[in-house]
């Protein structure tokens, strides 16, 4: 799978047959073929190993609290204790079942690398033409190009006849491309290389031959498909803070053991009792609900995107939009809807603005007035339809076949109600001058008794430049002056500046046939042509704005366009800052300067990029600090989307080459639905944090309250089977309502957070300690007070402590809420699961207390109505407090702010 040539568009056809040693008139022997065949190899892409059940499986066990927990039921059961070992250890397993089917799921359903369908391609072979398998092509075969054909290996153009090109699936740019056989300079750009085709882009319009010149992985696709495979992917955000809160609770597990540890042995406990206690402690501390409830709220996050229609490979890769702080979109397919559409036409004295939409059949003024279409309008759209070469059918996508323009033309006389067949009979086609490159324009002759009509179109300014008269209202020919001329120049140029293409539209009547058709034409207008800006774009980048998340354009189109169409989608903040791929190709990460790195973070387009630029674009956003989104539909963006923090890819235009890259696919290929699962990445951030809260105040309180106790000479007010009770059950539960919360309404009215800001910074571990100081207080309180005020024995004064710090436990669910929300109305008091976890938590609390076997196994003996009123008033305290905390300190709930800001 070779090159033969490493800028063969830099040289002649001539040159390029006689160094792959072939004939354009009669191509390669088949024994030439099949000997290139055997050195070259198979004209395919090499292919990733899909993911193993294996890695699937190994990811699920890969965090750091996943393997603190696994130490966590290996130190229980060295102490023999056998339920709690065994209860940590079936978390696990639900924690690693759910994570690993959910995972499965989504990568079997996008599994699907680079694949060239089966193709096939018509090369001339030992003087005959044949059709042949696209992986059987090697380097100097000589391949004929049709409308319709994909480029099935990279080509060097030796003949074409109106050769033109769809590049979009390589460059991003949205317009055909006019081939032609001449050589271009060494260093031009890959949307620049006239002289070729290249594998996978497709023929809308005339035909052409190409010698073979590269297959396989040496094509441009098989390099952008080697760049990336060996592009690295980034860890998650999510990932990144789960195993840094890991980290911190290894220290804090091992801290608290010590302590108490230590405590009691001060205090004369038997130092072998108290380091059963200091394990049993330890274990309570890790909160092993963590990975599951994690787990579920991914989960779940993730079947609520794919019912907005966005599927998501990997689990942590759900929250990772919830920390995007700037999203790299390409233009054509994302932010435009990839069609020409006509959108207005300049006519001698008038200006006429035409419905975009395919239902609307508006003709207006510039001041919205309707239009009747007169001689000036009716002859432009009789032209459009007749010079032209596409086939429409009946409209609909399926029946439509050739140039997007060209199919835009007729589409804009059917809403004239001009029909094509009708106006084809009446001017029927005599002979075809097809586009000529050099002239930019082509002509068709029709019959138009006595006489013939002929049509012309093309390039505005080279049509113009052969008008020498102009068609009024009235339908008469007048003489187009210098001062006309200049004005016709200027309101191309005004167009242009608008992002529009345009097209001169000109005709005349003949009688004699060897007349020029090209010569003394009547300029009859100009035909201006968009591709749309997609109806959601919009409001979409304006809800990202207002999420202070920044939306760059990324495009292979010229910087004009580009301009044009990213103030049309409302991008930028009142300017726009354009940069042109020219001042970025070839530039080394490492090699960039300070002031050229600060101009592309300001910069809210890129245009003219060519894939490993892309790349690099990526890498530098990445190396400020920014998590990066990056959107993409064709081959060029595979790399980039491989490469940010989570690549999206479109469902509908996406090649298999850029869905294989995403961690993400649109299946509608809707902008909008990027900023629904933005929405939904930050609330399960949101979710995780609050219920990592809870869980570790609760779980601290539990170690608190054991540990204080021991220290102060108390009796243990806890034992080891009540605490795994409570860690399992009745903090439980509630931790998953909390994970899946519908979310805060002003989530998407918050900046972005920072990438480095842990799940639980510096503020939250105060409203940690607080949390979990205040259930400890009332807890010890309670405790205390049935021991010595109720006079209650050991037995029940346990008890009582157990329903405290249960109780207190249930009530902190609501100590969580964001601060600036009511203590009535909130993300939390709204959450249905948490009204149904508190209902579920209190009916095991009662099972706990009143169902004899269970009483019996965690020896709760019955602690009268006196102790249960002082439980139930005590643990009423843990709450109080934490509403007046968010009250007056609401720093506690809140993310610190950045350095920026």
């Amino acid at each position: 799978m070779a090159s033969s040539h490493s800028a063969p568009y830099a040289s002649s056809p001539e040159a390029q047959t006689r160094l792959l040693g072939t004939d354009t008139g009669t191509g390669l022997s088949p024994n030439e073929a099949a000997a290139r065949l055997s050195a070259h190899g198979p004209n395919t892409l090499r292919r990733q190993k899909p993911k193993s059940l294996t890695l699937i499986l190994r990811h699920q066990f890969a965090s750091v609290i996943v393997w603190l927990l696994a130490g966590a039921a290996a130190i229980s059961f060295l102490s023999r204790d056998v339920a709690e070992g065994i209860a940590i250890i079936v978390v696990l397993l639900i924690n690693g079942i759910i994570g690993f089917f959910t995972e499965l799921r989504a990568a079997r359903s996008m599994e699907k690398l680079i694949q060239l369908s089966r193709r096939h391609a018509r090369v001339r072979r030992g003087g005959k033409e044949r059709m042949i398998d696209a992986c059987d092509l090697v380097p100097g075969d000589i391949v004929v190009l049709e409308p319709g054909d994909v480029v099935p290996a990279d080509l060097r153009l030796v003949e074409v006849s109106s050769l033109e090109v769809d590049e979009s699936v390589l460059t991003g740019e949205s317009r055909a491309v006019e081939k032609s056989i001449e050589a271009v300079e060494p260093d031009a750009l890959l949307g620049d290389r006239f002289c070729m085709a290249y594998q996978a882009t497709a023929i809308t319009k005339g035909t052409g031959e190409g010698i073979v010149v590269a297959t396989g992985m040496d094509t441009e696709i098989g390099q952008i498909s080697e760049m990336v495979q060996s592009a690295s992917g980034e860890v998650a955000p999510l990932e990144r803070r789960l195993d840094m809160l890991g980290r911190k609770l290894v220290w804090l597990t091992v801290i608290l053991a010590l302590l108490t540890i230590g405590a009691g042995i001060l205090r004369g406990f038997d130092i072998a009792t108290m380091i059963q206690i200091g394990v049993a402690l330890a274990v309570a501390a890790v909160p092993e609900g963590l990975p599951v409830v994690a787990t579920l709220s991914l989960a779940r996050g993730l079947w609520r995107m794919s019912a907005r229609n966005a599927l998501i490979r990997q689990l942590s890769s759900v929250e990772t939009l919830g920390a995007t702080t700037v999203i790299l979109t390409d233009k054509t397919g994302t932010l435009t809807e990839n069609r020409m559409t006509v959108v207005g036409y300049l006519l001698d004295g008038l200006d006429v603005t035409v419905g975009a939409e395919d239902d609307d059949t508006s003709f207006k003024t510039g001041d919205g007035a309707p239009v009747q279409p007169d001689e000036r309008l009716t002859w432009a759209l009789r032209v459009g339809a007749l010079c032209n070469t596409a086939e429409a059918g009946d409209g609909s996508r399926d029946e439509r076949a050739g140039d997007p323009m060209e199919l835009a033309l007729i589409a804009a006389a059917r809403k004239a109600n001009i029909d094509r067949s009708a106006l084809r009979q009446r001017y029927p086609e005599l002979k075809e001058h097809a586009f000529d490159p050099s002239r930019k324009m082509m002509a068709m002759v029709l019959e138009d008794a006595p006489g013939q009509l002929i049509a012309v179109k093309g390039a505005a300014e080279e049509v113009l430049g052969l008008c020498t008269r102009v068609l009024a209202a009235d339908g008469t020919a007048i003489a187009l002056g210098d001062g006309a001329r200049q004005d016709w120049q200027r309101r191309n140029a005004e167009a242009a500046q608008q992002g529009l293409r345009l097209l001169a539209l000109a005709m005349k009547h003949r009688e004699d046939v060897g007349v020029d058709p090209y010569c003394d034409l009547i300029l009859i207008g100009f035909v201006c042509l968009r591709d749309p800006i997609r109806e959601d774009v919009p409001n979409a980048i304006r809800a990202s704005r207002n999420a202070g998340v920044r939306v760059v354009m990324v495009t292979g189109d010229h910087a004009d366009t580009a301009r044009a169409v990213a103030r049309a989608a409302g991008l930028g903040d009142g300017t726009l800052e354009v940069m042109d791929g020219s001042e970025l190709h070839g530039i080394e990460l490492e090699a960039m300067s300070e002031a050229l790195r600060a101009r592309i973070l300001c910069a809210d387009v890129f245009a003219r990029l060519d894939p490993a630029t892309k790349l690099t674009l990526v890498s530098v956003y990445q190396r400020a600090g920014h998590v990066v989104a990056m959107t993409g539909d064709g081959v060029n963006d595979a790399p980039a989307l491989k490469k940010a923090d989570i690549g999206i890819a479109m469902g509908h235009r996406g090649t298999e080459v850029a869905k294989q890259a995403a961690q993400m696919i649109l299946r509608d290929d809707a902008f909008s639905t990027v900023i629904a699962a933005m929405r939904q990445g930050r609330v399960i951030f949101q979710n995780i944090r609050q219920f990592v809260v809870y869980l570790m105040s609760c779980n601290v309180s539990e170690v608190l309250v054991v540990g204080l106790a021991v220290g102060g000479g108390l009796p243990v007010p806890l034992l080891p089977l009540q605490i795994l009770y409570l860690n399992l059950v009745t903090d439980i539960f509630p931790a998953f309502a909390l994970g899946f919360g519908a979310g805060s309404d002003q989530v998407m009215s918050q900046p972005p957070r920072d990438p480095k800001e842990p799940i639980v910074a510096r503020a939250h571990w105060l409203q940690i300690a607080v949390l979990g100081g205040s259930i400890t207080l009332a807890t010890l309180l309670a405790f205390g007070l049935a021991l010595y005020a109720l006079d209650l024995a050991a037995g029940p004064s346990v008890t009582v402590a157990f329903v405290t710090l249960a109780l207190a436990q249930i009530w902190n669910v609501f100590n969580v809420r964001a601060p600036s929300t009511k203590a009535l109305s909130n993300a939390v008091t709204r959450n249905p699961y948490v009204w149904g976890a508190i209902v579920l938590c209190l009916g095991l609390v009662a099972l706990a207390l009143w169902q004899p076997v269970l009483a019996d196994v965690l020896r709760l003996d019955p602690p009268g109505k006196a102790g249960l009123g002082l439980a139930v008033a005590m643990s009423a305290v843990p709450l109080v407090i934490g509403q007046f905390w968010i009250r007056w300190m609401p720093g506690a709930s809140r993310r610190p702010p950045r350095a920026s800001e």
